[in-house]
């Protein structure tokens, strides 16, 4: 599996799906369309600055709220290549890996690293290297199943491949 580096988007605790993909945006299941309005509630700044690669990294309890599959498309879609935070809901961090976006659970990292920093996620370890800083961290790595997965971009693209 492959690593993810790019530049951070920083969030606090309890980030929710309302915010991540607002809830007016709904009448619409096309991913380009989602990504126009990723988190434009909470930072109307993103999606014009977020380039391909480019990592979120908030605190606790991302993706909480409601279990729409919407939050995880709309960040992949708007070229997101990993999110990282202390804690994920579990639905959404399900959501994520169905659809192939890469999340990390790290308490230190999710502390530790700022908005700006030029961040590197090694997806066979875990291994989280702050570029910025030099620091590195020891995030939880996906297992192999959970792997494939992301490699063929979603669960349903994994299953038609088998």
């Amino acid at each position: 599996m492959k690593a993810a580096c790019g530049t951070v988007f920083k969030y606090g605790d309890n980030v929710d799906t309302d915010v991540i993909i607002p809830a007016r945006y709904l009448n619409s299941s096309d991913p380009k369309e989602l990504a126009l309005h990723c988190m434009e509630d909470i930072d109307k700044e993103f999606i014009k600055e977020v380039k391909t690669g480019d990592i979120i990294v908030a605190e606790k309890n991302f993706g909480c709220g409601s279990s729409r599959e919407h939050a995880p498309i709309a960040i992949k879609a708007a070229g997101v290549s990993c999110v990282i935070a202390e804690t994920f809901a579990r639905i959404f961090y399900r959501n994520s890996i169905n659809i192939g976006l890469p999340i990390v659970e790290c308490k230190e990292a999710a502390a530790e690293i700022q908005a700006g920093d030029e961040v590197e996620v090694d997806f066979d370890t875990g291994v989280i290297t702050d570029k910025t800083t030099g620091k590195t961290y020891q995030g939880q790595a996906f297992p192999e199943f959970m792997q494939k997965i992301i490699d063929c971009q979603g669960l349903v693209n994994y299953i038609n491949q088998k």
